[in-house]
């Protein structure tokens, strides 16, 4: 029995290796819940424990971010000692998974990638008694736009967030315009 548990184990790791560098983007813990559980493919409880033991292990590095309502965010992406592992042994992965995880990615990478492209996050700076606002624009990882406001209170942050998560494209084109004018 414990061999079955053990190649599990190696299953899930290569499952969630492959899918995170399929997208070529880093994945939210609840984008990557959002296809596990709707694929019927591990436990919630699973996920967890491998996302933790492969941060631990290096295979993935994760990335902490505040989200709105001062929820955190992790971003997992892929190391190179992880893609390593995956370009190894990623013909253990059964096909029928493989299908199910491309066939994901096909319909969804816009949308993952929309969430990724404008990002707005902020921290307490407790040293300069003030939060700090990083607002961001991407397109294929690279920065198009990058803000970092200081602020004096959290609500003015959470402000700041919140706009410029529903307003981002907007702002973007703004700058740009008043930055190019004559």
């Amino acid at each position: 029995m414990p061999i079955q548990i053990e190649y599990k184990d190696v299953e899930n790791k290569l499952l969630l290796l492959y899918l995170i560098n399929r997208l070529e983007l880093p994945m939210t813990r609840a984008q990557i819940t959002d296809f596990i559980i709707q694929k019927e493919l591990m436990s919630y409880y699973t996920m967890e424990e491998t996302l933790f033991t492969m941060v631990e292990a290096g295979l993935l590095e994760a990335e902490n971010e505040v989200a709105a309502q001062d929820e955190n965010t992790t971003r997992y992406f892929i190391s190179t000692e992880g893609l390593t592992t995956l370009e190894f042994f990623e013909s253990h992965i059964p096909k029928h998974v493989r299908q199910l995880i491309n066939q994901y990615i096909d319909d969804n990478r816009g949308k993952i990638k929309r969430d990724y492209e404008s990002t707005a996050n902020y921290f307490h700076d407790a040293s300069a008694e003030e939060f700090k606002v990083k607002c961001g624009v991407y397109e294929d990882q690279r920065a198009l736009l990058e803000l970092s406001i200081s602020v004096a209170t959290r609500e003015q942050a959470k402000l700041i967030q919140s706009n410029w998560k529903a307003n981002a494209g907007k702002i973007y084109t703004k700058i740009i315009e008043v930055l190019a004018e004559n």
